[in-house]
């Protein structure tokens, strides 16, 4: 009995080779091609970026923390720290909500000032779910660490999953008009946005939650 013949996959079904060192071109060029086609298939024009700590509840989630530790006896303090700053989450949740309701009136075709985060937890989730209480479309630009969190409010036809950062930080910036920071968001804000590679015509404007707080984490005293 004769053996099929073998046939050799073509290059771009071949896992062996796309997976290799040799392919790294290809990699990269692919988290810019496959974002750049999910953008343009859902007319998303700019975006506004939302950035802070990823360890921020929601007030609802900080009082069932707060009363379980009081329950316990221990963790108090933790716990009611956490719901003091639960202000900025439920702040970030409600100006990705309105944003999202005033960019929907904006244009029928085109989608302009999308919101968009990490994709993570904090106020990253705050975002993308007072975007989704809008019921608008928002971006999620997650990366492949160990410490991965289920975000549920990113809209599923824009969450991307990255390998390399600098590409997430790439698409972070090219369609950025506006950052907003919140506690927390700062060093990312620096790394990404205020890019020198970025150019001119790239450079996103900073609005900062809590100016005051800005102030004295800055030295500033205007």
């Amino acid at each position: 009995m004769s053996r099929p013949p073998h046939r050799q996959p073509k290059a771009y079904q071949d896992t062996r080779f796309l997976e290799s060192k040799d392919a790294r071109a290809l990699r990269i060029l692919a988290e810019y091609m496959e974002p750049l086609y999910r953008f343009q298939r859902h007319n998303v024009q700019d975006t506004i970026v939302f950035m802070g700590s990823a360890r921020l509840r929601s007030e609802e989630a900080a009082k069932a923390v707060l009363v379980e530790a009081e329950r316990a006896g221990e963790g108090i303090e933790a716990a009611q720290t956490a719901l003091r700053l639960s202000i900025y989450y439920e702040a970030a949740r409600e100006l990705a909500r309105r944003l999202t309701a005033w960019s929907k009136q904006l244009d029928r075709k085109e989608r302009r000032f999308v919101v968009c985060t990490g994709g993570g937890p904090g106020i990253m989730e705050a975002a993308n779910r007072g975007s989704s209480e809008a019921k608008g479309l928002n971006v999620g630009l997650t990366i492949s660490i160990p410490e991965e969190f289920d975000n549920p409010y990113v809209s599923r036809e824009l969450h991307f999953y990255f390998h390399y950062f600098f590409m997430r930080k790439f698409w972070f910036v090219y369609l950025a008009k506006a950052v907003v920071l919140f506690p927390g968001g700062l060093w990312h804000a620096r790394r990404a946005v205020r890019d020198p590679d970025a150019g001119p015509d790239r450079q996103a404007t900073q609005a900062h939650a809590d100016r005051a707080l800005w102030r004295r984490v800055l030295g500033r005293g205007d």
